[in-house]
């Protein structure tokens, strides 16, 4: 979990600070996001922040959806990041959990669409706060700060 402050970055010709709320679900709204797959799902979030060059402020894997609050460059829409974000997941994800076709039958692992949000400067505390929330409403063994 980071605890950097409001921090713009800087481009050729610009400066920006693109954050998002976004979150997205399991196909069927399946309460599948627990123990292990939590583990190796914020490991891949992170993955994919790294090499897009991205920066994750929150993450939180509830069973049945995921709320992330990350920060993005503008040459990147708000869809393409939450496409490498599900497509990349649910590639992975199907590969090394076999045993989750049982529940989740077809080409993916997500359900289609997601929410998402930006957040000014004084919209950031309250989301952050929320995300924090719904973190410590988890049980003790589904709650993952972060990297």
């Amino acid at each position: 979990m980071n605890k950097r402050k409001h921090q713009y970055w800087t481009g050729a010709h610009t400066k920006h600070c693109l954050r998002y709320h976004l979150v997205w679900i399991p196909k069927y709204r399946k309460r599948v996001l627990r123990g292990e797959l939590v583990s190796r799902l914020t490991f891949l979030i992170y993955q994919a922040a790294e090499v897009n060059n991205w920066w994750v402020h929150e993450l939180t894997i509830d069973p049945d959806h995921i709320h992330i609050y990350i920060q993005t460059r503008p040459t990147e829409s708000v869809a393409a990041v939450v496409q490498k974000l599900k497509g990349g997941t649910s590639y992975i994800i199907r590969q090394e959990y076999p045993e989750l076709e049982e529940f989740l039958w077809g080409k993916s692992f997500w359900a289609d669409g997601y929410f998402a949000e930006t957040s000014g400067r004084l919209a950031e505390q309250r989301i952050r706060d929320y995300i924090r929330a719904h973190r410590s409403s988890l049980p003790q063994q589904q709650q993952f700060p972060g990297l």
